[in-house]
This record gives C-alpha cells, structure tokens and sequence, in this order.
C-alpha cells in the first residue's frame, strides 16, 4: 500500500484502483459502488503527514488501514462528495501511526529500545 502526502492523492488513488480491481468482474461501466472506505494517517520521522486510503467492495478488515466509512458514507468519498477538513477533524488522533525507525510505524514507539526511546522524545518534541 501506498503513502500520499495529501488526503485527497490517497483517495483519489484509492478510487482508481478500486475501479481497475473491479472491471474483470463487473466490466468498465458497471463498477459497483464501494461498501467501505479504509483510511490510515502516518507521521513519518521528519514529522510530514501521509495518509493511505483504500475502497473495497465489502466490509472487510484490511491490513495497514482502518475502517474509516461505510456504506452510502463510503459511497459518497468515492464520487467526490466530501469536505477534506471535515474528514481531517473526524479522523481519531489515538489512530495514528507514527514511524519509529525507518520503514516500522507503530501507535507508539517501543520503549524498550534505544531507537524507541529517541523516537518517543521526537515525538515529544512536535
């Protein structure tokens, strides 16, 4: 899964290769709409935000991503008719992966560790 600097490249993204993921089964003019929109926001270790998106056709649970809308919510993302700021203030700051060493997000850095302490006084900081 991918990582966009800004919200609306991740789900524009997303929306695209939910599309290219449904035409062998649906065709070109018949993709269905989408049952659930996943979305994960990361803070990489020089403090920018990236954000992964993903629509799928079912509720389901899917890795790297939370489940974010449903149903007609997750619909409505799809075609565009949604307010960025809004999703930005919904999203739950607990949920918010943070990247401790290069490559390892986690919720929290692990303590136990020198590079997990460094990275929790980075946090800190910020």
């Amino acid at each position: 899964m991918s990582m966009y600097a800004t919200l609306d490249e991740a789900i524009e993204t997303a929306r695209e290769e939910y599309i290219e993921s449904t035409l062998d089964e649906y065709g070109e003019d018949e993709t269905p709409p989408p049952q659930q929109f996943h979305l994960q926001k990361y803070v990489v270790q020089d403090g920018d935000i990236m954000w992964a998106a993903i629509f799928t056709t079912d509720e389901i649970e899917v890795a790297d991503v939370l489940p974010f809308r449903s149903g007609a919510a997750a619909e409505a993302i799809f075609e565009g008719d949604f307010d960025e700021e809004e999703l930005r203030q919904e999203w739950q700051e607990e949920n918010t992966l943070h990247e401790w060493d290069e490559g390892e997000f986690q919720l929290e850095p692990p303590l136990d560790t020198e590079e997990g302490e460094a990275a929790a006084d980075e946090w800190d900081e910020k």
